[in-house]
This record gives C-alpha cells, sequence and structure tokens, in this order.
C-alpha cells in the first residue's frame, strides 16, 4: 500500500501572505507526523514565497520520518541541499511566475545537467527522484541519468472532466508506473490530488507513495491538520483494499 506524503507548502504561504510567524509550517509537520504521515515534504523556491531557509534546518532536526525536498536546479538550491541532507531530493522545474508547478521536469531534453545534479546529491547519500509527466521517454530519461526514484505528474488527470479523458489520463499514468517499475525505480505520485480523485489512482498497485499539500491543508482549516491527514491516509488505504 503506498504512504502517504503530506507537503507544508501552503502552510507556509498563509503565514507568508502576513510576512509573521504565524502558521509555522515545522509545526504542521509535527501535526501530520502524529497523524500518521509517512513523509514530509517542501518545496524550497528560489524566490522563497513560502518555504523559508530557517524552515529548512527545522524540518531536517525535528522530522522523524523521510523528508522530501522539492528543489530546482539552482546552484544555491543545491548547495543547500547538499548541507541539509533531507532523506530524498525531488528535483522539479521552477518557472518564477508560475502559480504552482506547472508540469515535470524535462529529464532528457536537459539530460547532461540533471544527470551532475543527480550525481552529486546520490553521492552525499540522498535519494533522489524526478517529478516527470507520465511519458516513457521521461520514465527511460530519468532512469538513464541515474535517478533512484521518480514521481508521476498526476496534474492531467486532476484537472480532466469528461469520463473518457478521465480513463484517458489514467492509463497514461498506469503505462508510466509499470514503465517505472520495470526499469528499476520506486514510482510516487503527486499534483492536484485531493480527497475527491484519489482513490482510482491509489487504487493501482505498484506507487510507493503521494505527495499531496493543497488539498490536505485546505481541509485542515475546517477539521485540523491530525484529521485532515487520517481521512487522507484511510482513502488510501481504502482503494489498496479494492
Amino acid at each position: 500500500m503506498a504512504g502517504l506524503g503530506v507537503n507544508i507548502d501552503h502552510v507556509a504561504t498563509v503565514r507568508q501572505a502576513r510576512r509573521t510567524i504565524e502558521p509555522d509550517p515545522v509545526w504542521a509537520a509535527v501535526e501530520a507526523q502524529l497523524a500518521g504521515a509517512d513523509c514530509i515534504t517542501f518545496h524550497l523556491r528560489q524566490d522563497r514565497r513560502h518555504i523559508l531557509d530557517r524552515d529548512v534546518r527545522l524540518l531536517k532536526q525535528i522530522v522523524q520520518v523521510k523528508l522530501n525536498m522539492e528543489m530546482s536546479m539552482n546552484e544555491e538550491i543545491v548547495g543547500i541541499a547538499l548541507e541539509v541532507k533531507p532523506d530524498q531530493a525531488t528535483i522539479v522545474p521552477e518557472n518564477r511566475q508560475e502559480i504552482t508547478t506547472e508540469g515535470g521536469l524535462d529529464v532528457r531534453g536537459q539530460f547532461s545537467r540533471v544527470a551532475e545534479v543527480v550525481r552529486r546529491l546520490s553521492d552525499a547519500g540522498i535519494i533522489v527522484s524526478a517529478f516527470i509527466d507520465p511519458e516513457p521517454a521521461q520514465v527511460a530519461a530519468s532512469r538513464d541519468a541515474g535517478f533512484q526514484a521518480v514521481e508521476l505528474h498526476t496534474g492531467r488527470y486532476a484537472n480532466a472532466t469528461s469520463p473518457k479523458e478521465i480513463a484517458a489520463t489514467l492509463e497514461e499514468l498506469r503505462i508510466a508506473l509499470n514503465d517505472g517499475l520495470q526499469a528499476g525505480l520506486v514510482v510516487h505520485g503527486g499534483h492536484g490530488l485531493t480527497y475527491r480523485n484519489i482513490m482510482p489512482v491509489a487504487a493501482m498497485e505498484g506507487f510507493s507513495e503521494f505527495n499531496i499539500g493543497h488539498s490536505i491543508v485546505s481541509r485542515a482549516i475546517f477539521v485540523g491538520m491530525r484529521q485532515a491527514v487520517i481521512e487522507m491516509k484511510q482513502l488510501i488505504e481504502q482503494a489498496a483494499k479494492k
């Protein structure tokens, strides 16, 4: 059964809206762990729009489950990852104007630079994952670049509206999942997953983990972080039993 990675970025987004000290994303990480989260995920962006350097260092100290740092290949950010040494680094594309990550990393098109960053992070003992679109060519390139894991971008599925489109995007994910497993990669999934759409993806055998942030943080406003995490874990467990 797949584990649940809780992305705490949007807790920091609320804090940074007022440039104050609350809500603290580090506290959110503690609450998520107490609720059974298997992983805490955060994205240290170049523009520091939500997670701050202070958060990164405190998270490294207090998180007892897997700590997953989403990051670009910007040299400053790579340096911080090498210093802090999260359990896992997930390399993502980053556009300063985007509201959230808009698509997967083009591993194939940036192969030399990607492979260099993967090697440096791996040499530091960090598990390295690629956030990619569910496309066979990107899965193969990720394997060849030395990644140990991939996170399949589930955004196309999450944005699908018609039954035909939903079915097509689920099949796209299923094919990429199988390709990843056959390539010897650990396969995660994430982006746009909610309480309403998680179960068809979670029912696919082979996913190791789902990273979910916005939907959980949104739910937490009404029921609290612990309950929000518990509810999402229950849905993933129910899907795995079907």
